[in-house]
This record gives structure tokens, sequence and C-alpha cells, in this order.
């Protein structure tokens, strides 16, 4: 007997797959409804649908005065200072002052050793003297007495000239009528001869010791004068030198050495500074120097005093400094209690220029593109924002000076403009008013050109 083999029917694929296909029929289906819904949307932001509005605070452009300040570190110096340095080394015999002594011009400080200078002093004295007394007696005595010898010798001279031509003649005249030989008309004329020679000698002597010797025996005994009182002098400058005073007003800030101490040249013995002002010295950068002029105001905030002090600027240095490319600028205070003390640093704070009824709105309002072109977003009264183009003045703290783009009726957005595009829609948010005393701070009303919803 066969056995017969029973095999199951076989489905249809459609059949034997049916989640698969309801899957991909869903998804289809789902596919569909996003487009549509995008297209919804998109249809619905074309018919005029509410665009977001963007919170932001604002600010009035102000009508005011600006000034430039430009505030840096410094360094308090004296008004005057003098490091005395003694000329010659000597033990100290006193001094007369001490530390914080107030003194003035010309005041003897200390004496060093110098009973060895003062008699040499004493000796160059006496040889001036000698020399003084020696020149009145060569120009008042023995050279007149010279000058009239020879005077006296060229007279003679010419009276004896004058005789011998006198014998001469009446001789001539004798012989002419043969009353007389002619030996002693030969004599005769012998004699005149000897006699012009010893007068033109006698002349000739005068003639130089009035124009050489004289001027040379002056010469050499005012030589001898100047000679002595050099030398005197010379002694007298080093027995003051042995005198320390100061030469200008102040007070004494330092006094390393004590009496007895070796005082060496070349070494400091006494500081003065004068610090009825002080100067403030600083280095700023020359964009803010070239805005500075002598006779600026300044304040300086000292460590220890509560008030700043007023000064002015006294000094814009006319180069750069080579190692920091800076420019050195002073500013001077009065300083009568003496309360401001050099070495300290301290903050300077300089105005630089002042300009009245100028544009003024916050720093906070300007934008600064990458070209460096900056802006401001205008709050307009059509409840929009619009950048408008500035040019840029002053910068003080957190205020800015506009020149150009806007006017004093204007309000810019303060905060909340960067990255707001242009016309963007704009809801001004109220301000929170100082609390007055007794009271409670409220909001302020939504300025003008404000949008809410």
């Amino acid at each position: 007997m066969s056995m017969m083999r029973i095999e199951p029917a076989r489905t249809p694929n459609s059949e034997r797959k049916p989640g698969l296909l309801r899957r991909l029929m869903l998804a289809t289906a789902g596919l569909a409804t996003l487009a549509g819904s995008l297209l919804s949307v998109g249809c619905s932001s074309d018919k005029g649908e509410p665009v977001p509005t963007v919170t932001v605070q604002v600010a009035a452009v102000e009508k005011t005065t600006i000034q430039h300040t430009i505030n840096t570190q410094a360094i308090l110096f004296p008004r005057q200072q003098a490091a005395i340095v003694p000329k010659i080394s000597a033990p100290v015999q006193k001094f007369l002052v001490k530390r914080g002594s107030p003194i003035h011009a010309g005041q003897l400080l200390a004496v060093l050793e110098n009973r060895d200078l003062a008699a040499a002093a004493q000796d160059s004295k006496g040889a001036y003297d000698q020399a003084q007394a020696t020149y009145e007696t060569t120009t008042g005595a023995s050279l007149p007495e010279e000058i009239q010898k020879a005077e006296a010798d060229a007279q003679q001279a010419r009276q004896a000239l004058d005789a011998q031509e006198k014998v001469f003649e009446s001789r001539q005249q004798l012989f002419d009528e043969g009353a007389l030989p002619r030996k002693e008309l030969d004599q005769s004329r012998v004699d005149i001869t000897l006699a012009r020679n010893q007068y033109a000698i006698a002349r000739k002597h005068l003639d130089a010791l009035m124009a050489f010797g004289k001027q040379q025996a002056l010469k050499g005994a005012a030589g001898q004068l100047e000679s002595a009182k050099g030398k005197y002098l010379g002694a007298q400058a080093q027995f003051s030198y042995s005198e320390i005073r100061s030469p200008i007003d102040g007070v004494i800030t330092d006094r390393p050495l004590y009496p007895g101490e070796m005082a060496a040249a070349g070494t400091a013995l006494l500081t003065v500074m004068d610090i009825s002002s002080v100067i403030a010295k600083a280095h700023i950068p020359q964009n803010d120097a070239a805005t500075l002029k002598v006779g600026d105001k300044g304040t300086m905030t000292v460590p220890g005093i509560e008030e700043p002090v007023e000064g002015t600027v006294a000094v814009v240095s006319p180069a750069l400094d080579p190692n920091s490319t800076t420019v050195e600028v002073w500013l001077e205070a009065k300083n009568p209690k003496h309360a401001l003390k050099p070495g300290t640093s301290v903050q300077l704070s300089l105005t630089a220029q002042t300009v009245k009824d100028a544009l003024v709105v916050p720093a906070s309002s300007v934008l600064t593109a990458p070209d460096g072109t900056t802006t401001v977003m205008l709050a307009g009264p059509d409840g929009l924002a619009h950048q408008k183009a500035v040019k840029l003045g002053i910068r003080n703290g957190d205020d800015v000076q506009i020149l150009d783009g806007v006017t004093a009726s204007d309000k810019v957005v303060a905060n909340g403009a960067y990255g707001l595009p242009d016309k963007t829609k704009i809801k001004i948010e109220a301000a929170i008013e100082a609390p007055a005393e007794g009271s409670k701070a409220g909001p302020k009303a939504p300025s003008e050109g404000s949008s809410e919803k």
C-alpha cells in the first residue's frame, strides 16, 4: 500500500507580507501631510502674519558739554632738587641743619675742616697786596722819573746844539770879514756836528722810552699784579668750598654723614628738595598727547588723600621717548602743606579738550563694523529701528560725541542693538528710575514711538 504525501498550498506574496505594505502606505501618507503643512505655513507667512518684535532700551541724544579726559599713571617729583656735592675732600666740622629742616637759597648748611685753606688764602692775600704796591710804585714813581730824565737830556742836547749853531754863525761872519782864521771856523763846524748828533741820540732815547719802555714796564707790573690776584682768588675759592650752602629754597631730605666723618669730593653730602609744588610725570600715547597743551587742567588722585588734587599741565615734551615711543607730560600742583610726597604713584586725569553743546549718546549704542565704520540704531516714530552711519568725536567714559548722523531730537537704541537688522520692529523697554527718598521706584511710561502688543 503506497502512502500519499500531502504538501501545504503556497500562499501568494501579496498575502504573505501585509505588514510591510501597510507601513509603506502610512509613510507615504505622512510625507504628504508634512509637505502640506510646510506649504500651509509658507502661505500663511506670505499672507502677512505678524513678525517678532524685539525689546530694546533707548536713550535720547543729549546736547551737553563733553570733555576728552586722559587717565594714566604718574610718579610725583619735586619742583626742584639739588644733591649738594662738595668740591674738596675734608672731614665734616659741623652741620647746621638736619633732615626736614626748611632752608632758603644761600643758607650755610655745613662747614668742612678749613684751617689749612684759611692759611693759604691769607698767604695769597699778602702776595697780592705786595704786587699791587709794586705796580703803583712802577706807574707812579720809577717810570715817570726815568722819562723826566730822558726829557731833560733831550732838552739839554737841544740847547747845546742851538749854542753851537750861534757860535758857528758868528765865526762865519768874522771869517768872511777876514778877522778869523779858517782853523777856528772849521773847529766850530765840527762842534756843531757833535752837538747835533748828541741831540739826535737823546731825542731817540726819549721817543723809545715813551713808545716802548713805558708800555713794557706797565705791562710787566700789571702782569705781576694779575698773577698775584689770580692766586689770591683761587685760594679764596678753595676756602669757600669748605662752606656748604644751598642753591635753592626747599627742605633737607637726606643727610647721610655725621660731624667728623670724611666728606668725599663728588659724593652727595646733602639733598635739598623744593616741594612747595610737585610735578606728576606721566608717559602717554602720542595720539592723546597731541590733544594736550601747556595750561590744560587736570587732577591727580593720591593714596591717602580723599579729594583729588587739581593741577596744570606744565610740560608737553616735544619729542617721543625712544624707548617707549610715548610723550612725557608734566602736571604741576601746589603743595603748601607738603602732603604730597615725591616718589608717590598717583592716578592722573587730564582734561585735553572741552566741547560745549555737543550731541552725546551712550557708548553702548555705537556699533563698529569690521571695516571700521560706525553706526547707531535710531528708534523711529514708526516703531522700527533704523540703521544710521555716524561720525564719532570725543569719548568720555560711557558717553561719546556724535559729530554727524544724528540730531538732538533723535533717540538711539542703547541696549539690544547688536545684531539687530535694519527696520526691525522694536518694543521699548520701560526704564527703571532710581528710587526717591521715601518712595518706591516705578516704571516709566513707554517712550514715544514704542510698539507694544
